[in-house]
């Protein structure tokens, strides 16, 4: 049996055997798009680790003849002294799990290679953060810090690629796929790609975007740049980022080559996508790429939108939203009389509103959670908190924007959420917010459309319902018969029905 694939517009298999990490990644080569040279190890091998308890018979042959290519294809020697050759080494499963596993990124920077990266480039600080990173992240993967990492960059592969694969039944990524309802046999693919470095200079950077507004579904690019940086740092949080739209002002070529690449990815699939990009020294690199996950008024916009434009079909439109979207469509929002008791301010990252009690750490948010809702509050949240997040019924911090660890998983479940609260200071068993102390325990209300915290329990008002809805439920109702005056899940439920029987 084969264990690896190459990453090329030729490879075929699904999503099942390469995941949809790498499936996507052979879309974006099939589509002419720039693509870091790279292979995957499949789902199979995975299977095979986890029930054998160590990579399978052949696999280490099979990654030195990829990496040997990987070489070839690049034209650098990986953990070479002259041109390195460092990768990045990624999950991927066939279902989306957003950071529930292990990433290492510049593995092979040895410290012959870094010295070789900073003859290279010129520029030693660059090499040494680099190298600095490389041996953080994985020291993180294994969650042992005084990890003795191996010479061989070989070695290193092997160990990221077993850590990975070991990664699929951690706790966290058990308690998502119980969330999500995803089978726990599946098991992750590994992406090994040639790392694009968005450390590299001030003309480099990365960043995630959607091709719409997965907020609202407003047809616009939407997202989060940092300059300078590498992927960690936007996922994470920890980084102060930048609305996507300063890309167009600071790297004009970048900016207009992921727009044109998002308005590719856009029309293949049919539907507005989520993408992942790094650039170096002003050249755009695609990173991941996947379709949908919008939900409540957001999904109803871009299904009618897209319909609007001949993109799908009406048919496709109905089926694409489900009832229980439409029971979030109609967006409730902090009342007018409510702006007095609002403490602190971020960017709303999932729509809705949530009261509950204050917890400040994931044990907090699991304990106080058996006694009514909480929301969960931190400085940034993690794969760690997945409890705490799961937990609650919203979620806060204080760093990090749309395309952080906290938004995208809110989005994923569903669940009110601000981001980025400036002056927000989270303590053991108490938060700082707008200069009052507010202690653990204390009900808050949020407004992830608004981006709002506020004291108490705060009045709630609710949208009316906008021409995008009213279209879906004109459609729903044109094919089922409906009743108009009738309950909108419901009339949307009658149409899913007629539409697919025989």
């Amino acid at each position: 049996m084969r264990w690896i694939r190459p990453l090329s517009a030729r490879t075929g298999e699904s999503a099942a055997v390469i995941g949809a990490k790498a499936h996507g990644l052979v879309t974006l080569h099939r589509l002419g798009l720039p693509v870091p040279a790279g292979f995957v190890v499949t789902t199979e091998a995975c299977r095979a680790f986890l029930r054998d308890g160590r990579l399978p018979g052949g696999l280490a042959d099979e990654l030195a003849s990829a990496v040997r290519d990987l070489e070839a294809a690049t034209g650098r020697r990986f953990g070479g002294p002259g041109t390195p050759l460092a990768v990045s080494v990624r999950s991927g499963a066939g279902v989306s799990m957003p950071g529930m596993m292990h990433t290492v990124l510049n593995l092979g920077l040895t410290a012959e290679a870094a010295a070789g990266l900073a003859a290279e480039t010129g520029d030693v600080r660059f090499a040494e953060d680099s190298r600095r990173r490389f041996l953080a992240s994985l020291a993180a993967a294994t969650g042992d810090a005084r990890l003795a990492i191996p010479g061989d960059p070989a070695a290193q592969l092997e160990l990221a690629v077993r850590t990975v694969f070991a990664s699929w039944d951690t706790p966290r990524a058990r308690t998502y796929r119980e969330l999500h309802d995803i089978p726990h046999d599946l098991g992750t693919a590994v992406i090994v790609q040639a790392m694009v470095y968005g450390n590299r200079d001030g003309r480099s950077g990365t960043g995630v975007a959607f091709s719409r507004d997965p907020t609202t579904g407003e047809n616009t690019p939407f997202g989060d740049v940092l300059f300078g940086h590498q992927g960690e740092d936007v996922v994470s949080g920890r980084s102060l980022t930048l609305p996507l739209r300063e890309l167009a002002g600071r790297e004009p070529a970048v900016w207009a080559a992921l727009a044109g690449a998002l308005r590719r990815v856009e029309r293949h699939y049919r539907d507005a996508c989520y993408a992942e990009f790094t650039f170096q020294a002003g050249e755009l690199w695609m990173l991941q790429v996947r379709p949908g996950g919008l939900t409540g008024g957001a999904a109803v916009r871009v299904a009618t939108e897209l319909a609007g434009e001949g993109l799908i079909s009406r048919r496709e439109a109905l089926l694409r939203v489900s009832p229980q979207q439409l029971r979030h469509v109609r967006t409730p929002r902090l009342a007018a009389s409510a702006r007095a008791a609002v403490v602190a301010r971020g960017v709303g990252a999932c729509p809705g509103v949530a009261a509950g009690r204050v917890a400040t750490s994931t044990e907090a948010a699991v304990r106080m959670a058996a006694s009514g809702p909480v929301i969960l509050v931190r400085p940034e949240t993690s794969p760690h908190d997945m409890r705490g997040l799961a937990a609650a019924a919203g979620i806060v911090t204080a760093r990090g924007g749309p395309a952080s660890h906290a938004a995208v998983v809110a989005r994923s479940m569903g669940k009110p959420a601000v981001v980025g609260v400036a002056g927000l200071v989270v303590g053991a068993g108490s938060v700082t917010a707008g200069g009052r102390v507010i202690e653990e325990g204390a009900l808050v209300t949020i407004d992830g459309s608004g981006g709002e915290v506020a004291l108490g329990s705060a009045p709630v008002s609710t949208d009316e319902a906008g021409p995008h809805l009213r279209r879906l439920l004109a459609w729903a109702d044109d094919v089922s018969g409906g009743d108009p005056a009738g309950d909108e899940a419901a009339r949307l439920a009658a149409a899913h029905a007629a539409l697919r029987t025989p």
